[in-house]
């Protein structure tokens, strides 16, 4: 399986160094560092030089590496270095170089935990939290009482959740947040669009309680007979990823999503879909260029999702080419400056109603160049977020809490659309 762990910083020097076989030297990581950090063409995150395998993940300033000369599961390796990265955010609030220098200590003692011989453990950070800690020394007694808890807990079915919670108050939150990617081209067709959604929840439920989740999953609305009507109002999943408390068996073979969730927040699932996704924005850029001094533009922007709902933190990059000496920019709504740094204008809009429109018109003055070079016009690309909208149309339409005690339990659902990868071309 692993035979050595490692994290680097930017520059290629060594902060983590855990070697768990016998095939692999420390020198290593000296390999890694030339073929893959000094080499700036190297895109693959699975490299093999040799009989080695260096599997890496960039995160933050870091390279998480996993390397293994066996034939081994990719996939498998790589949801490893993500659950370390999940660990390192849950102890340390981020994983970056400062995080990881002040902690090495920790972290050598999770990476022992986590990994046995090169095998995957229990990664579950709750649990870790039990018995690797920085806090002070307790009492015999106190270990003893904590250490047969722990064995319960990490040993038992559900390693990731004690049985003894207990809240005054039982509630449970759910967000479906989701980030809308679009491609479009200068013609106004959609080259590409498609949602990367995830399902949060956070769990603050007495006991070992069963949740019983369900969606407007297609596929689980056409099974049932008494739902067939509504199909039109269906999302049609592509792929989902789904936290390790959910029952698989029971999704196979009804498609619903049953689980005991973990104390507190987590991720219940990933998903993505392609189909009938509804853009929040359109876009109608006019950019018109006059000789050889001047580019006038005209943007208009309108908001597709209903006018009960506002957009937030609306921004516009618009870019400019690389000789431009100045832009006039005149806005229907926001601000809007031109940012010579990243050559293009920013407009920016605190609040956008739905189903508004807004326009701006700028004109860039460009100074003259000794070599005339075509201007390669980047896409406009654009930043938003849209409370209670879903660009899939993905709702939630039940969250049952079934708990030996009968308890009743208040549950609450928000929906949020951000922009993913949102590129308008002109």
């Amino acid at each position: 399986m692993i035979s050595a762990f490692f994290i680097y910083n930017q520059k290629g020097e060594v902060l983590i160094s855990r070697l768990y076989r016998q095939d692999l030297k420390r020198s290593i990581a000296d390999i890694f560092r030339i073929q893959v950090i000094s080499n700036t063409d190297v895109r693959s995150p699975i490299i093999t030089l040799g009989s080695t395998s260096f599997f890496h993940v960039r995160h933050e300033n870091l390279y998480i590496v996993a390397l293994t000369k066996w034939n081994a599961n990719a996939a498998l390796i790589f949801e490893f270095c993500y659950r370390v990265i999940n660990i390192g955010r849950s102890y340390f609030g981020k994983l970056d170089e400062e995080a990881v220098k002040a902690n090495f200590v920790v972290i050598y003692e999770l990476l022992d935990e986590v990994l046995d011989f090169g095998y995957p453990q229990n990664s579950e950070a709750d649990t870790l939290k039990m018995y690797i800690t920085t806090e002070s020394v307790k009492s015999e007694r106190a270990i003893m009482e904590d250490s047969a808890r722990i064995t319960i807990q990490a040993t038992g079915a559900t390693s990731w959740r004690r049985s003894d919670v207990k809240y005054r108050k039982n509630e449970a939150f759910i967000d479906v947040i989701e980030a809308v990617n679009l491609l479009l081209s200068v013609q106004g067709n959609v080259l590409r669009a498609d949602v990367a959604g995830q399902i949060m929840m956070r769990a603050y439920l007495s006991g070992t309680p069963e949740c019983k989740f369900g969606l407007n999953d297609k596929i689980l609305l056409e099974k049932d007979p008494s739902n067939r009507r509504r199909t039109s109002n269906t999302v049609e999943i592509d792929d989902c990823q789904f936290h390790q408390c959910v029952k698989l068996g029971k999704f196979d073979s009804d498609r619903t999503i049953s689980f005991i969730p973990p104390d507190g927040e987590f991720e219940l699932m990933r998903y993505r879909t392609s189909d009938n996704i509804n853009l929040p924005f359109k876009v109608h850029p006019v950019v018109t260029e006059i000789g050889k001094s001047k580019i006038e533009y005209r943007i208009l922007v309108k908001a597709n999702f209903s006018s009960k709902l506002n957009a937030n933190n609306v921004v516009l990059n618009i870019p400019t080419p690389l000789n431009t000496a100045g832009v006039t920019c005149t806005v229907s709504a926001g601000k809007a400056k031109y940012v010579p740094a990243e050559n293009s204008i920013i407009w920016k809009i605190p609040r956008f109603q739905g189903q508004s429109e807004y326009m701006l018109t700028a004109e860039a003055n460009l100074t003259a160049m000794t070599h005339k070079k075509a201007w390669s016009r980047p896409p406009i690309s654009m930043d938003f977020q849209v409370l209670m909208f879903t660009s899939s149309g993905l709702l939630v339409r039940f969250l049952k809490v079934f708990e030996k005690s009968n308890y009743q339990s208040v549950k609450w659902v928000r929906y949020m659309t951000k922009a993913g990868n949102y590129q308008i071309r002109f």
